[in-house]
């Protein structure tokens, strides 16, 4: 299987959680720290996006730690900063946020090769495109670049311009029957249940 690195972006604002996803604690870790660990565990190296002057929780040496280069652009500018970090022996990334503490890395290899073929491989659900629960490569960085110069900041609507593979349910349910990757956790709400989902308490 070829090998791919990660990108996990955590510079959003976390308006509906009031707190910064990345530093909520997760157990005996932040939510950061999880999602880094468990994507190491089948991709390398792990690219961190974070906002500029963004605080962040202590992470192992072999986290590659980058920051966007502009605010105020979402996601988009993310990918591109975390796809330029990437090392040049690298041309596929798998993609995601930092609030998806239950994700599974049987789920991640499995986009991994789903990619064949593709410029990216992307989850859908309910005709959604996930653009951060989705494998890159390193070429569509001039489309996302040119998205951005365009002030097109819509992650979905760069999908559109990819040979992108589209992702369904049936594809993935024997290694993430019920999409934990998928979960993002926006709120109080969403935290509490998901500790709870993983036995893990406040």
């Amino acid at each position: 299987m070829t090998t791919a690195a990660g990108i996990v972006l955590c510079g959003g604002k976390s308006s509906r959680m009031g707190a910064s996803k990345a530093l909520l604690p997760f157990g005996n870790e932040t939510m950061l720290q999880r999602v880094v660990r468990l994507l190491e565990t089948v991709v390398s190296p792990v690219v961190v996006v974070a906002a500029r002057g963004q605080a962040l929780p202590e992470l192992p040496a072999s986290i590659l730690v980058t920051r966007d280069e502009r605010d105020e652009q979402g996601p988009l500018e993310g990918l591109r900063t975390g796809l330029r970090a990437l090392p040049v022996s690298v041309n596929i990334a798998y993609a995601t946020s930092c609030d998806v503490p239950l994700l599974e890395p049987r789920f991640v290899e499995r986009m991994v090769q789903l990619l064949d073929g593709y410029d990216v491989a992307a989850m859908e659900t309910d005709g959604f495109a996930h653009p951060l629960s989705a494998v890159y490569k390193r070429s569509v960085l001039p489309q996302i670049e040119e998205q951005l110069s365009k002030q097109e900041l819509r992650a979905s609507a760069a999908l559109d311009l990819m040979r992108t593979r589209r992702v369904k349910r049936g594809e993935v349910i024997s290694v993430d029957p019920q999409l934990r990757s998928l979960r993002n956790v926006n709120t109080k709400e969403d935290y509490l249940a998901a500790l709870v989902e993983a036995g893990l308490t406040l």
